[in-house]
């Protein structure tokens, strides 16, 4: 019998910011339980540290240089072979239900102009030998804003391979799609009462989007998305009981601004907030970092914007408390969304999967949100498998090999006994009957280009980082330096020994293994059809 997938995705969550990892403050029984049923992988990477990009590379396991997503603000190519896609070709129902961003949402132009029209972005390769399914679509405004201002506007199902999809885009109480249409029929009253302009701030806090929302916890983005997931449940078990299903339940949360509703704004007091270790920087912070403090010092700092900024001690606590309580949120939704897989009798043949698309700087060295400084909090997510039928000694274990979000759909494609298309360069991390498999990676790649040139580079930033057993390596591409840390003796990451003569030899390794990395993932799809 094909196993079933249940696929939690929240947005902006780091791997040490859940119970089950040892987070000394936060509540997440829920999700504690499937880390306690399955495996938690504690040393899980992104592909690349932004939305677009790494959620791309979630579905197609393939990196965003390959994939076509390279950031944000460049949509994933719609004939993109993905997951649910090929779970689709061979009998599964798909679905997704939630946060997408697999294209823009906004309208605001890129910070870069377009060389070419959007609508004219193409993969490199479609893995003809993959699928026989055709493209019908070359639209790339399906998740604007302003798209879904449109009442006759709907996504051109299927979307990347999902069958249904009911749409929450953006995050926190400003959130739109199939969201804030049923908000506006449910809940007319609040719905022309959500987004900053309308939220109240607490004289108690003094953390840049932060604000009391209008919306109770039963109208928010979150309990819709688990709600939502609960109604999609019971209507597949009703309709199509011996069918196979895959369901990506996608939170826009936690992630700024920070507005969660109800009792889940006060549920962790800022005071009770311990300081990352590095909260407080020290005199050697690389150049990029101290540009943020300067910025931040010199009052030019960009505080209500999704770009990274240097944060203060008290702003750190607030914006942890409220992240905290996110969190929280999710959990007991999550909680929601297990009871009814359990009341629809399809517990114990689905595969529940917990994930993130990456992480938060959180205060780490000061900093706050993400961008192209690939700290562990930014870059480490939480992954937990969940299998029913896994052999009872591998659950509620912790693993320490290392693995990428590009091995999420290998994994899922190994368990349906799919055969993973030529391109997907993810590795599968159980075999067919749900025993673990250990991912043999010497090392992770990851990538990022940014639309923006700060930090202090003259260009948009370019970077790519090796993260290996023991050692984190960055190379950008404008500057002659880098960044190098022994994650053994110094996991906060303090010391960066990039110019440190003792330790040109292993920089020298390390590159070596860069080199090789990018090597490994280069493109290998389509395969050549003569030999010449």
């Amino acid at each position: 019998m094909s196993p079933n997938f249940l696929i939690f995705v929240t947005d902006q969550q780091r791997a040490d910011h859940l119970g089950c990892a040892g987070n000394p403050v936060l509540r997440t029984p829920h999700i504690d339980a499937l880390a306690e049923q399955g495996t938690r992988f504690n040393r899980a990477y992104v592909n690349n540290p932004v939305c677009t990009p790494n959620r791309g590379s979630m579905l197609t396991g393939r990196i965003p240089s390959l994939h076509g997503a390279r950031g944000n603000g460049t949509p994933l190519p719609l004939e993109s072979v993905t997951f649910p896609a090929l779970l689709a070709e061979f009998g599964y129902h798909t679905a997704l239900i939630g946060k997408s961003h697999l294209q823009n949402m906004e309208d605001t132009p890129p910070a870069l102009p377009p060389t070419t029209a959007v609508q004219n972005l193409r993969q490199s390769a479609r893995y003809p030998e993959a699928t026989t399914r055709s493209i019908k679509s070359s639209n790339y405004e399906q998740e604007l804003r302003s798209s879904w201002e449109n009442p006759d506007h709907h996504l051109e199902l299927p979307y990347y391979g999902f069958q249904d999809v009911v749409l929450c885009n953006h995050h926190a109480d400003e959130c739109f799609g199939d969201y804030s249409r049923w908000l506006q029929r449910e809940h007319p009253s609040v719905a022309s009462r959500v987004g900053r302009e309308h939220g109240v701030r607490d004289p108690a806090y003094v953390a840049p989007q932060a604000w009391h929302t209008a919306l109770t916890e039963f109208q928010y983005p979150t309990h819709f998305i688990a709600e939502q997931s609960c109604e999609w449940l019971r209507e597949h078990h009703a309709n199509r009981p011996d069918q196979p299903f895959a369901l990506v339940c996608s939170f826009p949360d936690p992630h700024h601004p920070w507005t969660p509703p109800g009792k889940y704004w006060d549920m962790y007091k800022p005071s009770d907030i311990t300081l990352p270790p590095t909260a407080h920087p020290g005199s050697v912070e690389p150049g990029h970092v101290r540009w943020l403090q300067e910025e931040r010092e010199a009052g030019r700092a960009k505080l209500e914007t999704p770009r990274m900024f240097a944060s203060n001690t008290r702003e750190i606590q607030e914006i942890i408390a409220l992240t905290y309580g996110m969190i929280s949120n999710i959990d007991d939704r999550i909680g929601m969304v297990m009871q009814t897989l359990k009341d629809c009798g399809a517990d114990a043949n689905t595969v529940v999967i917990f994930t993130s698309d990456h992480g938060d700087l959180m205060g780490d060295h000061g900093l706050m949100l993400k961008g192209p400084i690939h700290y562990q909090g930014l870059v480490r997510v939480p992954f937990i498998w969940r299998d029913p039928q896994a052999p009872a000694g591998e659950k509620g274990g912790v693993r320490e090999d290392l693995v990428s979000s590009i091995d999420l759909p290998a994994s899922i494609l190994r368990r349906a006994s799919i055969a993973a298309p030529n391109g997907m360069q993810g590795k599968a991390l159980f075999d067919v009957g749900g025993t673990a498999c250990s991912s043999q990676r010497s090392a992770v790649l990851i990538e990022e280009n940014q639309q923006r040139a700060y930090l202090g580079f003259e260009h948009p930033v370019r970077v790519r980082t090796l993260v290996t057993a023991t050692h984190r390596l960055s190379v950008f591409a404008e500057g002659e330096w880098g960044e190098l840390y022994d994650l053994r003796s110094d996991p906060d990451e303090t010391q960066n020994l990039w110019d440190e003569i003792d330790f040109r030899p292993l920089r020298e390794s390390l590159l070596l293994q860069l080199i090789q990395q990018v090597l490994e993932h280069s493109e290998t799809s389509p395969r050549p059809t003569r030999l010449a």
